[in-house]
């Protein structure tokens, strides 16, 4: 059976989705930044600042690898890891693609606390800039995200209507 790949933006739910979804169907979970942390033996903010960026998405790339090697899995990814072309190809062929959405607000609110992503904590506290950071981010992927077979919005939605949701859809497409 086919995976199905929870993709999108940080903050919109992959991971918390991603479990229960994946309990909810009786199969196996993959969370690849869970999976990055426990190959290095560190977490992703310590990575980034011992190691860099670039260093992470190599780690990132042999884990996404793995991760789509699996059948009849939940997996979900870190924010950035679809901005690769080949770990998008790598998941596309291993399963149907999800993307989970949110507005600015949302991802705000729920990203808020500093020390956590990487990423947004390189423009600080200040909720204008992490505010301007997310919009950038969100537009710079745009087109990446849109490659999704679905696409669901997160922001006003409980996890347990976002699964009702995912459910829905998968049962209409027979999986």
């Amino acid at each position: 059976m086919k995976n199905i790949v929870l993709i999108g933006f940080m903050g919109t739910g992959k991971s918390s989705i991603g479990k229960s979804l994946a309990l909810r169907l009786g199969r196996s979970f993959v969370d690849i930044d869970h999976a990055i942390e426990n190959a290095e033996q560190m977490s992703i903010p310590d990575i980034f600042a011992k190691h860099g960026e670039s260093y992470f998405r190599a780690v990132e790339k042999k884990i996404c690898a793995a991760a789509a090697a699996r059948r009849n899995a939940v997996i979900a990814t870190g924010g950035g890891t679809v901005k690769d072309p080949d770990n998008l190809a790598v998941l596309r062929k291993s399963g149907l693609i999800v993307c989970l959405t949110a507005d600015v607000d949302t991802i705000l609110e729920r990203t808020r606390r500093v020390g956590q992503r990487p990423l947004l904590d390189a423009h600080g506290s200040d909720g204008a800039e992490r505010r301007k950071a997310i919009s950038d981010m969100l537009e710079a992927r745009r087109d990446i995200y849109a490659c999704a077979d679905y696409t669901l919005d997160t922001s006003d939605k409980t996890p347990l209507l976002v699964i009702d949701e995912l459910m829905r859809h998968l049962k209409a497409r027979g999986i």
